[in-house]
């Protein structure tokens, strides 16, 4: 039963070393990406998240007609059904789920900073539960990406979130 136990042990070592060898490549092949820098502006958005991001969405500009295709295709763009009198706006089950997981990890990490942690509030505060408030973040934080890809331009929390304005009487 030793020898087997140190048997496996050497094979779970070999794997925790293999890991870490494929974060590092993957940190090093991330940052040598001209994209890197705009991925990693955002909150929430570390290397390997950022990588794990860039990877499923591509580098192809015209992959992606608009930010409301990217947004469905990551699963984050709520799906209304009507009709008749009912009407109903759920999530989506048709998405990239890689995107998705990453996209709530991101949503989730991105709520310390003050920008994304308003809007989530504001989510809340209006009744959404906690899940559909970190989609809605993150759909919205899909789309600052996109912007920012499609422009060169960096993360910038007050073109991002801006204050929502108050209805006059």
């Amino acid at each position: 039963m030793g020898r087997q136990t140190l048997a496996l042990l050497r094979q779970v070592n070999a794997a925790c070393e293999s890991v870490t060898d494929l974060a590092a490549a993957t940190e090093d092949a991330f940052v040598a990406h001209p994209d890197a820098e705009i991925i990693t502006s955002f909150p929430g958005l570390s290397v390997l998240s950022g990588a794990r991001v860039l990877a499923e969405i591509g580098d192809d500009r015209d992959r992606f007609a608009d930010a409301r295709a990217i947004k469905a295709y990551a699963g984050a763009a709520p799906v209304t059904r009507a009709s008749g009198r009912s009407h109903v706006v759920v999530a989506r089950t048709v998405k990239n789920q890689r995107l998705a997981a990453a996209g709530y990890m991101w949503g989730f990490a991105s709520l310390r900073s003050d920008a994304p942690r308003a809007h989530y509030d504001r989510r809340r505060a209006g009744g959404q539960r906690h899940t559909a408030a970190l989609r809605d973040l993150f759909n919205k934080l899909l789309g600052c990406l996109y912007h920012c890809l499609q422009n060169g331009t960096q993360y910038d929390p007050d073109r991002a979130f801006t204050t929502p304005l108050a209805l006059a009487a």
